[in-house]
């Protein structure tokens, strides 16, 4: 075979398919992407976005007196808290630092975890969904920056007089989002979501639970490394019941957010530095800077799925100084997570996916989506605060995580959503940031500004002059279930407004 026939080959089915795949490995490593998946999107508002992870010692306790099967430790010991901030930066922030990876490392944990979810960890299973990972997701990471400064940050402001006004230094103060993931999930498993918040002004915790419902986490502790996997009931011995394991993981959930929430307000009272400096994690150097920077004593609790419905706890008998939410941002609580909590007395959106609302499924002995709407429907009219319950139209359970941003064919072919995935992720944020402009302002705008379009999924009771006068961009994505009327509009006139901090009013 001479030159010729290498430079002038025959353009069978087997060269084209191997020239296809060489030029994409080829632009995947010219480019740094990663193989069989896509990268993570900039961020679209006009903030740039900034990462810290911080892990924070706690006051070591038991949450429930449930031990393991196997060697008889504590399965609900709380040691530390860690979550990911992600907040607006300074313009012109640069790290020096790698962006965070998607997949925490080491990705052996997760793929463990992952294996013991699907009752088959063994040796063989495990290294294989090791690989399966690092194929799909191993290089993908995070946008945001990490750990440069707050945006406004000015050098040496923590050394002025902390009784002095902030005012006086002109420093903008951040609305807080707390955030609380979903089952077989972790703290970066909505990094897409939180970070487009953060990119329009707020600041979100994503927390990372450690109470078995997610694959793995790394506790850092003390000087010692600590892995948690997920966790199972029958790994316990006594073995509990399914509701009150539930209980159990609900009930740890809760203190993480907690801690969350103490961790913050002391960002806030500025002793962030100490934070830096006992953070395994080696994050935060500028977190000193934060001192009256965030808006501490009127929070904002959101969550998705398992997440969801302990947003919902945390609500109950709220808002107190431990949980100072003064409203919630509920996307598809679980339906496999015990009881909701309905004793919630704040304004609140619910947003399901559309998969979430067109199936039929027993929840507590009635149709999941009536639970849901009546727990909307008696904060709204008994407890007279300012709530929504909608559809996202063309989304799926997943839609609100990265795994759509990543595998866009993979998951939109599995799963069923009909929306572009950048999009859903979108809507998701348009509305939580309506929802916060609310809070603030007082105002409705977006989709917060429409009355009940569907009482119940697909149950469309606009006539044709609402609907040609309707936002179309709102008709195009959501279906209305729940809303406080147009005549809501003034303050005063229906429910409770929150004052300027956004505490509730009297």
């Amino acid at each position: 075979m001479g030159w010729t026939d290498v430079l002038k080959p025959r353009l069978s089915v087997k060269y084209i398919f191997w020239a296809l795949v060489t030029s994409y490995f080829s632009i995947c490593i010219l480019f740094r992407m990663p193989f069989f998946s896509s990268k993570l999107p900039a961020y679209t508002g006009p903030y740039k976005v900034g990462t810290i992870d911080i892990e924070a010692p706690v006051e070591k306790r038991n949450i429930s007196e449930a031990r393991f099967a196997n060697g008889g430790k504590p399965a609900f010991e709380l040691e530390t808290v860690l979550f990911s901030l992600y907040y607006p930066a300074n313009k012109d922030a640069r790290s020096h630092r790698p962006h965070h990876h998607w997949i925490s490392r080491p990705v052996g944990l997760h793929a463990e975890g992952y294996a013991r979810f699907a009752h088959i960890n063994n040796f063989f299973t495990n290294n294989l969904f090791t690989f399966s990972l690092w194929t799909l997701a191993g290089s993908t990471t995070i946008p945001a920056e990490v750990d440069v400064p707050l945006n406004g940050t000015i050098k040496g402001y923590r050394n002025y007089d902390k009784e002095h006004p902030l005012d006086d230094y002109g420093l903008p103060r951040h609305p807080v989002i707390v955030f609380s993931h979903g089952m077989a999930s972790s703290r970066t498993s909505y990094t897409q979501y939180c970070a487009e918040l953060a990119s329009r002004g707020f600041v979100v915790a994503a927390i990372e639970h450690r109470d078995g419902s997610g694959p793995g986490s790394v506790i850092m502790s003390e000087g010692k490394v600590k892995h948690r996997f997920h966790i199972n009931a029958d790994q316990l011995d006594p073995s509990p019941e399914t509701a009150d394991f539930k209980v159990m993981q609900l009930a740890y959930r809760q203190a993480e957010i907690e801690e969350t929430v103490r961790v913050l307000r002391q960002l806030n009272e500025g002793i962030g530095g100490d934070f830096y400096r006992s953070n395994p994690r080696e994050e935060g150097k500028d977190l000193a800077e934060w001192r009256g920077r965030l808006i501490v004593d009127s929070m904002v609790i959101s969550g998705h799925s398992y997440g969801a419905t302990g947003a919902l706890q945390a609500l109950a008998g709220g808002p107190t100084y431990e949980r100072p939410f003064v409203g919630a941002v509920i996307l598809d609580p679980g339906k496999q997570s015990g009881p909701l909590n309905d004793d919630i007395h704040v304004p609140m959106i619910i947003i399901h996916s559309q998969s979430w609302s067109n199936s039929y499924s027993i929840f507590q002995g009635r149709p999941h989506f009536d639970v849901v709407k009546d727990i909307a429907v008696k904060n709204l009219d008994e407890h007279h605060k300012f709530t929504w319950f909608m559809t996202s139209i063309g989304t799926t359970h997943p839609s609100v995580t990265d795994a759509p941003l990543i595998e866009p064919l993979l998951l939109s072919w599995t799963t069923g959503a009909t929306i572009e995935v950048r999009e859903g992720v979108k809507q998701y944020v348009l509305a939580t940031e309506d929802f916060m402009h609310f809070l603030s302002t007082e105002q409705r705008k977006g989709v917060l500004k429409e009355e009940t379009t569907h009482p119940r999924y697909d149950e469309d009771i606009r006539d044709e002059d609402r609907k040609q006068h309707m936002d179309q961009e709102v008709a195009k994505y959501w279906q209305i279930h729940v809303a406080p009327t147009t005549a809501c509009a003034a303050p005063g006139l229906c429910g409770v407004w929150p004052d300027r901090a956004g505490r509730p009013g009297s």
